[in-house]
């Protein structure tokens, strides 16, 4: 009985998320919370929820931290991201293929 009721309140609240039943401050809340409990809270990301979109502002020295800062919005409940974190040049430099749009090769190999 007491999982079957945890299961239907884990489906609400993420139904509720999806549907944009939250406020604006209960998703900020919900980003800041995840975000203290991330690697990428180290980088000292700001974020502020208007009309259920998030703004991202800050800048990391890894580039995957800028998608996960916007899947983390994402999963939160913001209906939509504005992304203005910054990749710094360092990161930039490391993986320059990844961010000038050149495309991935794949190695295939057969026996």
């Amino acid at each position: 009985m007491f999982v079957s009721s945890l299961a239907a309140q884990a489906g609400h609240l993420t139904m509720s998320h999806s549907q944009g039943k939250f406020s604006d401050a209960e998703i900020e809340a919900t980003i800041k919370a995840k975000l203290a409990k991330s690697k990428i809270g180290k980088d000292g990301f700001q974020v502020h929820v208007k009309d259920h979109v998030a703004t991202w502002a800050g800048a990391t020295s890894v580039l995957q931290h800028k998608g996960a800062a916007t899947r983390m919005a994402k999963t939160a409940g913001a209906t939509r991201v504005v992304n203005n974190i910054k990749v710094l040049d360092e990161a930039a430099a490391k993986a320059p293929g990844n961010i000038a749009g050149a495309p991935r090769r794949l190695q295939v190999t057969t026996n």
